[in-house]
């Protein structure tokens, strides 16, 4: 990526992208970031030796892809402010601001502009993450590129068509973190029950997910394959796997998820009327 990068908001997600952007091989003299507090940026400049700055205009002015990066409830403001200079220099335009819409960030930035909506997660943070995107009609191939190798710096990476399945990526990826992080407290806390200790529950039960993980990537098979394979005929996991099936999983799943898509999209339609 030889392009001019400049991420407006210099919080968690951007610092994280900086940093993976930087581990594939971007330099950091072709990376800005901007914020209004020059205490926020410090850490980030003396870190990872980017560029940082406290006017976002002037530093859009310089930029091939502009990547927004700051909380929702602000974004009008900051989008109005640096409209002309986003006119003036049409980059690529990435949001990875949730709840969003493009068109609404588009028209605050005075319109007609290749934008790629992103809803990435968390893990994120640690280079794990996984992101899903989606660009507008005035994204062209290069810029598609430019977007997945942005992203690609922490995790995967996958393209849809429709801008309403990013409710459904938010679904299935953006707040789900947090639910295996809860069946991690379920767990550690049965274990505890069972008697062991536990951060030794904790442990047993983060790395087994790690593993599960890795498994189910890197190979052919599909997960209810896989989860066949581990249960034997009368043996301990089938008699777990039955009961959660009985205890309706899948149900519950379903329509934990469904309200995480309906709530997304319902977001989307309060933060686009601000």
């Amino acid at each position: 990526m030889a392009s001019k990068v400049t991420f407006i908001g210099a919080g968690n997600m951007a610092g994280a992208i900086i940093g993976g952007m930087i581990e594939s091989g971007v330099s950091p003299d072709d990376i800005m970031a901007t914020s209004p507090s020059d205490d926020i940026l410090a850490p980030l400049r003396e870190r990872l030796s980017i560029h940082t700055a406290t006017d976002n205009a002037a530093a859009v002015a310089e930029s091939d892809v502009v990547v927004l990066a700051v909380k929702p409830q602000i974004m009008r403001e900051v989008c109005e402010k640096m409209r002309d200079a986003v006119q003036a220099r049409r980059p690529l335009i990435v949001s990875v601001a949730a709840g969003l819409p493009a068109e609404t960030l588009e028209h605050w930035l005075g319109g007609d502009l290749p934008l790629v909506r992103c809803m990435p997660n968390t893990p994120a943070l640690v280079g794990a993450g996984a992101a899903g995107l989606y660009a507008n009609a005035n994204v062209d191939d290069a810029q598609r590129r430019l977007a997945t190798e942005l992203m690609e710096a922490v995790g995967l990476v996958e393209w849809v068509d429709d801008e309403a399945l990013l409710d459904a990526v938010t679904a299935v990826s953006g707040s789900a973190p947090a639910y295996f992080f809860l069946m991690f407290e379920a767990m550690e806390e049965t274990g505890v029950k069972l008697g062991l200790p536990a951060d030794t529950a904790r442990r047993l039960a983060m790395q087994t997910a790690l593993g599960a993980a890795k498994m189910a990537l890197s190979s052919d098979k599909l997960p209810g394959e896989l989860k066949r394979n581990v249960m034997s005929p009368g043996g301990t996991t089938e008699r777990a796997v039955e009961h959660l099936e009985e205890a309706g999983l899948r149900r519950i799943m379903a329509e934990a998820m469904t309200a995480c898509a309906d709530r997304a999209s319902e977001m989307a339609d309060e933060l686009g009327k601000r």
